[in-house]
């Protein structure tokens, strides 16, 4: 364990968010991640090929936080497509302070080895919906 960070990432976690970034799937998709408490480790939680990002509103348990690191095709007015990836906290308000400090202590470690510069926090589940997606990214 590193001094500035409160859990391992497993290196299953490693290795998929890798793959994920040079996957050649042309399809929605998401990476989940979670920490595993007992373990204090950062661990896989789902990877999930072809799914809309208001989907993952039902995949996610709404009472605990989550790491996804997701990609998008994204079509644009111009005719062009680009598979945006973004990574996105999402912490529910209202869970033990506990959980919320590991989960954000994390948070910059797991952005640096996602390797990705959009990221975003979302602190109710029905904001992931592909408008919210679609404003962010053309940001």
């Amino acid at each position: 364990m590193t001094s500035q960070s409160t859990c391992d990432i497993e290196d299953e976690v490693k290795k998929a968010i890798k793959d994920f970034r040079f996957r050649k799937s042309q399809k929605n998709a998401a990476l989940i991640i979670k920490v595993n408490r007992q373990k204090q480790t950062v661990c896989l939680d789902q990877l999930i090929e072809d799914i809309q990002i208001e989907e993952l509103q039902e995949i996610i348990p709404s009472h605990e936080p989550r790491y996804i690191v997701y990609s998008y095709k994204m079509e644009h007015a111009d005719g062009r497509i680009s598979f945006p990836m973004c990574f996105i906290f999402y912490t529910p308000r209202d869970i033990q302070m506990q959980l919320q400090v590991v989960y954000a202590s994390m948070k910059l470690v797991l952005q640096k080895e996602v390797e990705l510069t959009r990221c975003y926090e979302v602190r109710e589940l029905e904001e992931l919906t592909e408008e919210w997606l679609k404003a962010k990214l053309i940001k």
